[in-house]
């Protein structure tokens, strides 16, 4: 099929071909094996098309120019036009090259187009006289296509047609398309130092084409200009139109020499608020010849708008320097600007930076102060010893920064500082601070061990309240030191203490909590806190990776420890989230305990069902089970694919007895069911029934286990 695309300013047709389409005979992998002239025979025989279209495809990888006449004549094939095109734009020699000008001289409309495009990738320059009598074309996606070739050409005779027929009066359709191919050629030639392409850019620019065209050629007439195109550049970014603004800013960008970088610090001044905070941010994009002055100059003074721009720069481009500038601008009093210092100040790489901040921060007081010890923490700088100095501070938000800062950089060496400020606050209202301050020191610390033991050794000397702060902090650690002493807690006489270890316990994050909540099960004091225990012992075996058989010995140990029928349950949840044969032996095993008889003979139903196939080891399993009986009526059967579906409602009528379980009288559906509805398709069963007056739907893959799940 083929497909016009719009690409800035004119209709390329780009021609869509799929072996998806194609019947076929060989695997990908089979043509994949063939060597060249293998792939070659392929092409020259009756194959599918879908395999001529793979081998092209491989031969422009590994083709020569032996290919080329078993391609050439695919050029003319409406399926098989551009994967032949595929191959001869890759195969090196200039046989590709004849085959692709002889085609273009005889070939119309898509096929044609197609062909065009191959030899402007090829940049074949003996087809200059083909392109420029197609040129002339009538037809405006062809015109189009050889403009658009004889620029990627771009020798002296392609452009030379091209100026020449920019200056014709012709459709703008095709008038884009010859500029187009004009800043094209232009391009060659700039790349190759000729002065021509700075004439080729005017010429486009002073001729009445698409606006995309004029953008395009600005910019390559700035460059070609080098450092006198610095007024061109300048113009665009005082011209009132956006396009040529938007030029301006991105050609500063890419414009060689440090002149453009005064011209632009100079600009600001000219220019409005608004325009001039975009070349502010033009400026910082020059990072290696940016002038820096200039944008601490901005950041400092002058609009707001220019102002955050300058000051968001320098979070990028600064460096030790600038800390002073943007410490002034985040005292400003303007919450935007304060607000981009300290993100800059934050931002800012520079290694000396560090240094820099940590320097200021004996000698400074106020806003300032405030900030800086907010900057070692959010720029992690290692200063416990001037952190824990802030701590003494009469101002509580500069204690609560430090605390904060503090939870991020304290080493673990250090860590005695910040319990100490939990275990014995000397200001009351620093105590939640100084508590997510410990947590989250904890909690990165390289060694947990040494960790832990450090915060369990401060359980002694700490308040009852705060030795459950203490025990929530060793909770997010982890680890056998926490785990110890959150164990130890719970089985201690405090009943907070057992009220929060117990909690934690249940919420552990590693499977080593297991033997502990199990053992807290069947020693802890009360009763609450030994179904807590169990719950999350029960938790464990439900939802952390295990082997299997680990997991069913704790399912055993829960049956034999719980006190409560509910955790037994809870059990059953767990046999039939992991379906396996074990599970469903257990399952089996559970139905002959009375009070759990009924919910045990549901749980190994819907493992069986899960099993799938009708093993005769999931029959015999189910074979002594007493099944509890129950109303069961088929209201509706249907088995097959898509629209290949066959009615067996009366087969399953006639097999529906009063169980859950239905047998049908052979091992697979297709003979149960009197065929095969829709051979070599993934076929299902899909059945409506009532259970005990309940209604029910159920869908089963070909030839599962018939087990109808109790309708809720």
């Amino acid at each position: 099929m083929t497909m016009t695309r719009y690409w800035t300013g004119f209709l390329i047709p780009v021609v869509v071909c799929t072996a998806m389409a194609f019947p076929r005979a060989v695997t990908a992998q089979g043509l994949a094996a063939k060597t060249p002239a293998e792939l070659i025979e392929v092409l020259t025989t009756d194959s599918p098309k879908a395999d001529k279209a793979l081998a092209c495809k491989f031969l422009a990888i590994r083709g020569s120019k032996d290919a080329v006449p078993a391609l050439a004549p695919l050029l003319m094939d409406e399926q098989l036009h551009s994967w032949a095109r595929i191959a001869l734009e890759a195969i090196p020699g200039t046989e590709a090259d004849d085959a692709l000008r002889t085609a273009a001289g005889t070939l119309q409309g898509r096929l044609l187009i197609g062909a065009l495009n191959s030899i402007g990738v090829r940049r074949d320059a003996a087809a200059v006289p083909v392109l420029t009598k197609h040129l002339k074309s009538e037809d405006a996606d062809v015109a189009a296509a050889a403009a658009i070739a004889l620029g990627k050409v771009g020798n002296a005779p392609a452009t030379t047609v091209l100026r020449k027929a920019l200056a014709e009066a012709r459709p703008v359709l095709i008038r884009s398309a010859i500029a187009q191919g004009c800043i094209l050629a232009a391009e060659s030639h700039l790349a190759s130092g000729d002065a021509a392409a700075i004439e080729i850019y005017d010429e486009v620019r002073k001729t009445d084409v698409p606006f995309p065209r004029l953008i395009e050629a600005t910019r390559g007439a700035i460059l070609a200009r080098k450092e006198e195109g610095l007024p061109l550049l300048i113009e665009q970014l005082r011209s009132p139109q956006k396009g040529f603004l938007q030029v301006g800013l991105s050609t500063a960008r890419e414009f060689p020499g440090n002149e453009i970088d005064k011209a632009l610090a100079a600009e600001l001044e000219l220019q409005t608020p608004e325009r001039a905070a975009v070349i502010v941010t033009a400026m910082a994009d020059r990072k290696e010849t940016v002038l820096l002055n200039a944008i601490l100059k901005a950041a400092l003074a002058g609009p707001l708008p220019v102002r955050l721009a300058a000051t968001e720069a320098l979070g990028r481009i600064g460096n030790a320097t600038c800390v002073p500038a943007l410490l002034e601008v985040s005292v400003d009093g303007n919450a935007e600007l304060t607000q981009a210092a300290k993100a800059a100040l934050a931002e800012l790489s520079d290694d000396s930076v560090n240094k820099e901040i940590l320097a200021r921060i004996p000698n400074s007081q106020g806003k300032i102060y405030l900030l800086l010890i907010q900057l070692v923490g959010s720029r992690q700088i290692e200063a416990t010893a001037a952190l824990t100095t802030a701590l003494e501070h009469s101002d509580a938000a500069v204690r609560s920064a430090a605390l904060t800062s503090l939870g991020a950089t304290v080493p673990q060496k250090s860590m005695s500082v910040l319990i100490k400020q939990v275990v014995a606050p000397k200001r009351a209202e620093d105590a939640a601070a100084a508590q997510l301050a410990l947590k989250t020191a904890a909690i990165r610390m390289p060694d947990r061990e040494d960790c832990a033991a450090q915060i369990a050794a401060a359980m002694d000397r700490a308040p009852a309240a705060t030795k459950g702060t203490l025990l929530e902090i060793l909770g997010a650690v982890g680890g056998t030191k926490a785990l110890a002493t959150v164990g130890a807690a719970a089985k201690s006489n405090d009943a907070f203490l057992q009220d929060v270890s117990s909690k934690l316990l249940g919420e552990w994050a590693t499977i080593d909590a297991a033997p502990v909540l199990l053992d807290l099960s069947k020693s802890a004091s009360g009763e609450k806190y030994q179904v807590r225990a169990m719950r999350g012992y029960i938790r464990i075996a439900r939802q952390f990776v295990m082997p299997e058989p680990e997991r069913l010995v704790m399912c055993q140990k829960v049956i034999d420890t719980a006190q409560q029928a509910t955790e037994k349950r809870l059990v059953l949840d767990i046999l039939k989230r992991y379906p396996t044969i074990e599970m469903l032996k257990m399952a089996i095993s559970l139905a002959k305990l009375p009070d759990l008889k009924d919910d045990a003979i549901q749980a190994a139903l819907f493992i069986a069902q899960k099993l799938g196939a009708q093993s005769e080891e999931v029959k015999g399993l189910l074979a002594k089970v007493d099944l509890t009986k129950v109303k069961l009526e088929i209201i509706k059967a249907e088995y097959g694919s898509g629209a290949a579906i066959r009615n067996v409602t009366k087969v399953l009528q006639d097999r529906a007895g009063d169980l859950q379980l239905v047998a049908l009288p052979t091992d697979t559906y297709n003979e149960s069911f009197g065929g095969d509805p829709a051979p070599n398709t993934v076929k299902q069963l899909k059945i409506q029934y009532r259970i005990n007056g309940r209604t029910g739907e159920a869908t089963f893959a070909e030839n599962a286990l018939i087990v109808l799940p109790m309708p809720k």
